[in-house]
């Protein structure tokens, strides 16, 4: 296939995506309330949506905006992120754990009136095991599903082909079976011509536009309680510093980032009247991604990745040019961690850091000695010449709204320079397009992480890849390593949570030995938002969070206006405290504990 039909084709699956927003119609600087007396909650984010199909959304701004307009079977705990209680009140499983049952809510319903039922989860599962469109962006939770059925509009009944240790973690948006199933292509389809958006979450999605706004009402018959703003509106800005500026001019209440706020711009924000910056350790990695030879499942491959990057010794040099104590200190200026393993060290139970004599620490000289074992050679003029003789310059997908991307991308000119090798950044607007074509050498990557890996690990298998060359998969960068599926298949069927934490460990020593994925740093959750707009709002975890992007709906459902008195929205609190207690029962009824889940869904390519 040519590189202009792959093109065409990344571009068809991203149609009337790309998208967050803009401030709605009488909102007025200064103000949270809009012309028609409703309390407006408005964020300002850089990323646009990818799609507003809950089957094939895999950026942080839309599964955020999905889980606002979905339940789930379960939720996390925004304390300690074990499973509680979401559209399924209880689960229990068979003592050979091969049958999962859950008893589905009977006091929810569908935004059109409809009340939710068994079936149409039973329905999701169903689709996305029967239709490869509708398992692009979450099929690796139903892999191993042997059949899923509706006894009852109370019970779901999940059958596996082997022990799955996700079960509880399962973050795949139930979706309504009478509005979905008149859907044909699932893989074209993007839910965004027809408002409002059929849901059951706290939030009706009403509005979008795509790289202006998208715009949600609350769900006043939300089972948890309504939230307490009327109206929540993600608007987009292209421009991170225009962010910051409307979060001074009072038009929006929030800002994120892209995903984070700069050491600048923070800093500038601190001691501002009425702006508070939330400052946090994250739950997202920053890596630098080497494509290992884009290729689909049936062993075809495309794309036109650099071939000295397939040598292992070329990408450990790369690695090894890489000072990454300088990351932390001159671009992110100390508000990130140093990078080590795949999952950030906010989620104890399976960070991993590198062995003594395994670490790819920064050595130049070691770099060099890499580069010319595997036969890449400078020519008198300092230029490492690749096999076809010619100077090796590596292209660097940059997104062009992350401010990171293009500093590092500078310290990487200058760092695999003294090695002989050039770099050409190529900062988009749109990094979708040459990535899912395989048409880049390396890439500036990230994903958030849920408390359960299992999602951003499934991505690195070859499961992930795509069908054939003219398919989307749920791959992150094309990797398919034997001994790497092993690891997965092992973790995904292992209850013992020790004994999963090391299988996990495993597999980021893997991952890390074969240089596909350089972590350079684990980067703070650093945003900011009115306090003359926000009286209070959840972190997650609630003592050291972040707001954006969480595991979960807790930031946005428990917002509170700085003119509440506390009588209006809903339940507040006090829902998540009932939700968290029948969640601890279930869990010790069921006889298992999961204290972690996967990754804000499909949650991000970012």
């Amino acid at each position: 296939m040519s590189t202009r039909e792959q093109h065409s084709r990344a571009r068809r699956l991203l149609a009337a995506a790309a998208a967050a927003l803009t401030v709605p119609a009488g909102l007025a600087p200064h103000q949270a309330v809009a012309a028609d007396g409703d309390k407006v909650l408005t964020v300002a984010v850089a990323q646009s949506v990818d799609s507003l199909s809950p089957f094939l959304a895999q950026r942080l701004v839309s599964t955020s905006i999905h889980r606002l307009m979905y339940e789930y079977l379960t939720n996390y705990d925004p304390k300690d992120a074990h499973a509680v209680p979401a559209l399924a009140t209880e689960w229990k499983s068979s003592p050979d754990k091969l049958t999962w049952t859950y008893t589905i809510r009977s006091d929810s319903k569908w935004s059109d009136g409809q009340r939710v039922t068994a079936q149409d989860a039973a329905w999701t599962f169903q689709k996305m095991m029967t239709d490869e469109g509708a398992a692009t962006a979450n099929g690796s939770f139903v892999g191993n599903f042997r059949e899923v059925t509706a006894p009852s509009p109370t019970e779901l009944v999940i059958r596996l082909k082997k022990p799955q240790a996700t079960m509880t973690s399962l973050d795949v948006p139930i979706a309504p079976k009478h509005i979905w199933e008149k859907v044909g292509d699932f893989s074209k389809f993007n839910n965004d011509k027809d408002f409002p958006v059929v849901g059951n979450g706290p939030f009706v999605l009403t509005d979008y536009k795509p790289d202006s706004y998208v715009r949600l009402k609350a769900n006043k018959d939300f089972w948890r309680g309504a939230p307490k703003f009327d109206e929540l509106v993600f608007r987009y800005y292209k421009d991170q510093d225009a962010a910051v500026a409307a979060l001074r001019k009072g038009e929006v209440s929030f800002v994120a980032g892209s995903p984070s706020l700069t050491p600048a711009q923070a800093a500038s924000l601190k001691g501002e009247k009425n702006i508070h910056v939330n400052d946090a350790p994250g739950r997202r990695f920053y890596a630098l991604a080497a494509n290992p030879g884009a290729q689909a499942r049936n062993g075809q491959k495309f794309g036109d990745g650099h071939p000295s990057l397939l040598d292992e010794r070329v990408r450990h040099a790369l690695f090894r040019a890489v000072d990454r104590e300088t990351v932390i200190e001159r671009v992110f200026q100390g508000h990130a961690v140093r990078g080590e393993g795949y999952i950030p060290p906010r989620f104890s139970t399976y960070f991993w850091k590198p062995a003594d004599g395994q670490e790819l620490s920064y050595d130049p000289a070691q770099a060099a000695r890499l580069l010319d074992q595997a036969g890449y050679k400078k020519n008198g003029d300092g230029k490492r010449l690749g096999k076809d003789g010619k100077p090796i310059t590596y292209r660097v997908l940059c997104h062009a709204t992350d401010p990171n991307d293009k500093a590092i991308g500078q310290y990487l000119e200058e760092w695999w320079g003294e090695l002989g090798i050039g770099v050409r950044l190529d900062c988009l607007d749109n990094v979708t397009d040459p990535w899912l074509a395989g048409t880049y050498d390396l890439a500036f990557d990230g994903w958030s992480v849920n408390p359960d890996p299992d999602f951003v690990l499934s991505i690195h298998t070859c499961a992930a890849l795509p069908a054939t060359p003219k398919d989307t998969g749920a791959t992150d960068n094309f990797i398919c390593d034997k001994r790497y599926d092993e690891l997965y298949a092992r973790q995904l069927a292992e209850y013992d949570p020790a004994e999963r934490a090391d299988l996990v460990k495993q597999m980021q020593s893997r991952l890390y030995d074969t240089g596909y994925m350089n972590v350079m740093a684990y980067p703070n959750a650093v945003e900011a938002y009115r306090t003359d707009h926000i009286k209070s709002i959840t972190t997650m975890p609630e003592k050291a969070g972040n707001i954006y992007g969480q595991d979960g709906y807790w930031s946005w459902w428990s917002a509170t206006p700085a003119d509440s008195d506390g009588s209006s929205g809903g339940s507040g609190s006090a829902g998540v405290v009932i939700g968290l207690v029948a969640g601890g029962a279930v869990l010790v009824a069921a006889g298992v504990f999961f204290a972690l889940r996967r990754r804000a869904t499909a949650e991000d390519r970012e």
